[in-house]
């Protein structure tokens, strides 16, 4: 590479970027009952997307690798990418109107909300005969979703083959596990899901025979994010829960995708874990103050100051120190 080559990426990301309409009200409207909107925004989204944004402020060179379709709602889509200095030179334009777009219902008093899709949003996905490989080899760490899931494959394939590392957002599940999540586990290093994941997966009820579980099937790390009450991390080494920063929360919409891009750059700096759960929850905590997944993700700066004063939650509390054999 000679002096006036762009450095290589840092992280790229393979999977879905939304844009949402996000609407923040004291209560749903009912077909007999109408209901005030108290605010509304569009903002960027996709467990992926936000991700990359929040990887992306903290200071990381950050590609993503997806679909958008051909309209001007898709061209605003890789607008607040560009805008934010993401590499979108590998993106697909796909002959329909921009398909990824989710209604975000915001609770005005807890942050809590609930998504609507449609039914084109998983559209025409990335295929591995789509992708290029030195592109995505390029990078340090590999992130995915899931989202193009025969695509997500080859690339972590492709990753392990040269020795980089591949990180999972598995998302928050009650229900199964899809197939597709299943089959993709083995191939990475770092898992992180939403609550109730371990135990969708392996049947178990205890988070840290669940998380020592799913270190076998092949992760490296796993952590689960468990909302207000922080996460738990575990790897072949340590076993630990991270309290979550008390903060007004206006809306939790992205917390844990803003969770996992803080966690990416945890990861490239290669702190200890403890240091990267810790930082990824403030992170998160700073983002839920704000309504939008990704208009509240802070600089690096911002989370220093945020860290720095009087109000830290207490010290982690140690789970037992798990080993694999």
């Amino acid at each position: 590479m000679n002096a006036s080559s762009p450095r290589p990426l840092q992280i790229v990301g393979l999977g879905m970027a939304t844009i949402d309409v996000l609407v923040r009200l004291t209560e749903m409207p009912t077909w007999e009952k109408n209901t005030r909107i108290e605010e509304l925004i569009l903002d960027g989204g996709g467990p992926v997307g936000t991700a990359l944004v929040a990887a992306a402020r903290l200071g990381a060179r950050t590609g993503f690798y997806g679909t958008a379709g051909n309209d001007p709602t898709a061209d605003f889509k890789l607008h607040l990418f560009e805008k934010e200095g993401i590499d979108i030179s590998h993106v697909l334009r796909r002959p329909l109107p921009e398909p990824q777009i989710i209604l975000v219902c915001v609770h005005s008093q807890t942050g809590e909300r609930t998504f609507f899709g449609t039914p084109s949003t998983g559209a025409f996905p990335l295929q591995p005969e789509e992708l290029d490989r030195s592109y995505i080899t390029q990078a340090e760490i590999l992130h995915l979703d899931g989202f193009h899931p025969r695509a997500a494959i080859q690339a972590a394939r492709w990753m392990r083959e040269e020795g980089k590392l591949v990180v999972l957002d598995a998302g928050k599940t009650e229900a199964e596990v899809s197939p597709s999540i299943r089959e993709l586990i083995p191939f990475v290093h770092v898992l992180i899901s939403g609550d109730g994941f371990s135990r969708a997966l392996t049947g178990i009820n205890d988070l840290h025979q669940a998380g020592q579980c799913i270190l076998l099937m092949g992760p490296r790390i796993y952590v689960e994010t468990l909302g207000e009450r922080g996460s738990f991390t575990i790897s072949c080494d340590e076993a630990f829960f991270t309290p979550a920063y008390p903060v007004k929360v206006v809306d939790t919409t992205g917390a844990g995708d803003v969770f996992h891009g803080a966690f990416l750059v945890g990861l490239l700096k290669r702190w200890p874990l403890r240091e990267i759960a810790r930082f990824a929850s403030a992170v998160a905590a700073i983002k839920c103050t704000s309504l939008g997944g990704r208009r509240g993700i802070p600089s690096l700066p911002e989370v220093e100051e945020f860290l720095n004063r009087d109000y830290l939650p207490k010290e982690n509390e140690d789970a037992s120190c798990i080993h694999c054999s």
